[in-house]
């Protein structure tokens, strides 16, 4: 089974919004265009674009499954995550990875062997929360601008550790890019009133994936036991 690193990396990339720092965001480049929107005004707008921020921070737990493609490998991934815990199971030709974070520490375990997440990752992961969207603080950004992709417009946010485009129609995030790879939010589904990412293509770590979620259920089957 190839070395599986995504799902990591996934957990990272969308951790990003918490640890933007305003005092230190990327320059913008002067042919973008500035937003007449605040980046409160932006995140606002998300938040409502995915059902409202009352009933985002009413989600304490979350279990999805997921189909992945890794260069031509078919991949299931099972996943849970209750605040800034999480954990995965991959599973590819009869072999299982599995990921764990506990809050505090993390590993992950392949062929029976098991191996810590590096250190330098973890203060990043323990600011995660339940739904990464509410990650996102505007506090940590300064400006919003807007840039064109395929002839749509997209408002930006920017900061050292990344740069978030979302739709200025529908509000939702499109594409999030940061030094790891890049994550594109293709479609949504909705569940019990919210809009998750059902579709996501991510380049990064000399990997291309595209992640299918065919199911996610919301406050249930999760307690502390499963991160262990």
């Amino acid at each position: 089974m190839k070395k599986i690193i995504i799902p990591f990396f996934c957990a990272v990339l969308f951790s990003v919004p918490a640890t933007a720092q305003q005092t230190s965001a990327a320059p913008v480049k002067a042919e973008l265009v500035k937003s007449k929107l605040t980046p409160k005004e932006v995140i606002d707008n998300y938040f409502k674009a995915l059902g409202g921020k009352t009933k985002l921070e009413a989600v304490k737990s979350t279990v999805i499954d997921n189909t992945l493609n890794v260069q031509g490998m078919d991949i299931t991934m099972n996943s849970m995550k209750m605040g800034n815990k999480f954990k995965s199971e991959q599973t590819a030709m009869g072999q299982k990875v599995t990921q764990v974070f506990d809050g505090e520490k993390g590993y992950i375990e392949r062929a029976g062997q098991k191996s810590d997440f590096p250190a330098d990752n973890i203060a990043e992961l323990k600011k995660g929360t339940t739904l990464e969207a509410l990650a996102f603080n505007p506090s940590n950004f300064q400006s919003v601008t807007v840039e064109k992709i395929d002839a749509k417009d997209y408002n930006v946010l920017s900061s050292e550790k990344g740069k978030f485009y979302f739709d200025a129609a529908t509000g939702l995030l499109y594409k999030s890019t940061a030094a790891e790879g890049s994550v594109t939010v293709k479609n949504y589904m909705t569940v019990e009133g919210l809009k998750f990412p059902s579709e996501i293509d991510i380049e990064g770590k000399g990997q291309k994936v595209t992640i299918k979620t065919t199911k996610v259920v919301l406050n249930s089957g999760v307690s502390d036991a499963d991160f262990k």
